[in-house]
């Protein structure tokens, strides 16, 4: 052997020596351990004694589960799961028992260890701590939260602002927007808001029921009123006594029960069906429509005294498509629900997932979302929702016209950089952790937009 590579050779058994091995991995951030093929652990940096609250000393020699005591240890271990299969995993989030009893999030990608022969004598698994991610997750659900509802659209938080002064106040309140906006929980976050809110929220469907159910389920009704009324029942008005009645879909309801609405709406008064009695209402009225009741007025198919009585003050909610910017929010929050429902530890979707959950028009808006979401849980066999667990009809809706090209994507993406910039009056780190990325990331996204057209 020449002296140079003599030389080269000792240089290199230094510095592979275990003394410089443990500095180098006391120097990384993220915890690593290695075990041997029975899974004892046979080194445990520094970062992994933080994040488990173990120390190295307790942790050599014991099994990996006694140390982490992570919930997949006894199922779907990823550390086993390589060794067996030879297949590393990557950024699998779990959650581990730390030293001082506190669950901690965190994400754990692992590899098998070879020896010279390339025969696997063990295995390394290494894992970051996302409690500071989780943190900033749930600050910002927090924050573009309101009574269930999620969103930091411009329009959606003027509603927010405005709702309690409203909720105050014993006038009509008339919600408008497509079916599956929220108009429910609207009218929940009013009653709760409001100085009724000890008495009841009730709700009639009125878009779900005939004629002649419909006055019974309003009005209610004396025994004998008609075939098989054998005893008193109280309509939703007597029910809602004190409290908050929510008409839903307000604007199905025929012209013989627009007259009949008209007259308790003017005089707060209503007879149950069989009674000459009136009965006086306290009930505050919220109605809801999917429909443009203006347009159904110029039509002649609704009244318009009775608009106008329900029309007192109107909110009006934008489709899932004019606030998209909410679409990531959403995402995540249902993603957090549908983990707890079905014991899962399901990430967000992929990039293409991604892609088409933000192209989509959504005609079924926030409903329809969750529904696809849910879907996705149901046929996910990974840790990610990938594109072909959509539902079909999503992923169709994306490639027939509503799937963006790059530029429009991009088009896109610029625009909920700039609202959030205009949210956070232009800091630019505020504006990275409302939107979930790094700062480094938000400046290239606008460095890219200034090399293209010489502005931001």
């Amino acid at each position: 052997m020449s002296p140079s590579v003599e030389g080269k050779v000792q240089a290199d058994t230094e510095f592979f020596h275990p003394s410089r091995f443990k500095i180098i991995l006391d120097s990384i951030n993220d915890g690593v351990f290695t075990v041997d093929k029975e899974f004892l652990i046979t080194s445990f940096n520094r970062a992994a004694e933080i994040i488990t609250g173990v120390k190295q000393r307790e942790a050599l020699g014991k099994p990996c589960w006694e140390v982490l005591k992570a919930e997949i240890c006894e199922g779907e271990c990823a550390l086993k799961e390589t060794m067996r299969f030879a297949r590393p995993v990557v950024n699998k989030p779990v959650q581990i028992l730390s030293a001082q009893g506190m669950r901690v999030p965190i994400s754990v990608s692992t590899a098998v260890l070879k020896n010279e022969r390339g025969n696997i004598i063990g295995g390394v698994e290494t894992f970051r701590d996302l409690s500071a991610e989780e943190e900033l997750r749930r600050e910002a659900e927090h924050k573009y939260s309101f009574h269930e509802m999620l969103s930091k659209n411009s329009k959606m938080q003027g509603i927010f602002e405005l709702l309690p002064q409203i909720a105050q106040s014993d006038c009509n309140v008339l919600l408008t927007g497509e079916s599956g906006t929220g108009k429910e929980l609207l009218a929940k976050a009013l009653h709760n808001l409001s100085h009724r809110s000890t008495g009841p929220l009730v709700t009639l469907n009125c878009g779900a029921l005939p004629d002649s159910l419909l006055e019974s389920e309003l009005f209610g009704y004396k025994e004998g009123a008609f075939t098989g009324a054998n005893a008193d029942k109280p309509g939703r008005l007597s029910a809602a006594q004190g409290g908050t009645l929510f008409l839903d879909e307000i604007g199905d309801i025929s012209p013989a029960m627009q007259v009949k609405l008209l007259r308790v709406l003017q005089e707060r008064t209503f007879e149950p069906l069989g009674s000459n009695d009136s009965l006086h209402t306290d009930a505050r009225f919220v109605a809801a429509t999917h429909k443009d009741l203006r347009n159904e007025v110029r039509e002649g198919h609704f009244r318009e005294d009775l608009y106008y009585r329900l029309d007192v003050v109107q909110i009006a909610l934008p489709p899932l498509k004019d606030r998209r910017e909410d679409i990531p929010l959403l995402i995540q929050h249902f993603i957090n629900k549908l983990n707890r429902r079905y014991r899962r530890n399901i990430q967000t979707p992929d990039t293409e997932a991604m892609r088409c959950l933000m192209t989509y028009e959504w005609p079924g808006n926030i409903r329809e979302l969750q529904n696809a979401l849910e879907h996705a849980f149901v046929l996910c066999r990974r840790d990610i929702i990938c594109l072909e667990d959509l539902p079909s009809g999503v992923r169709k809706g994306m490639t027939k016209g509503t799937r963006m090209g790059s530029a429009n994507l991009r088009e896109m993406e610029l625009s909920l950089v700039q609202e959030a910039l205009k949210r956070h009056n232009g800091n630019h780190a505020a504006a990275a952790r409302d939107l979930g990325i790094h700062k480094t990331t938000l400046w290239r996204k606008l460095k890219r937009r200034q090399n293209q057209s010489g502005k931001v």
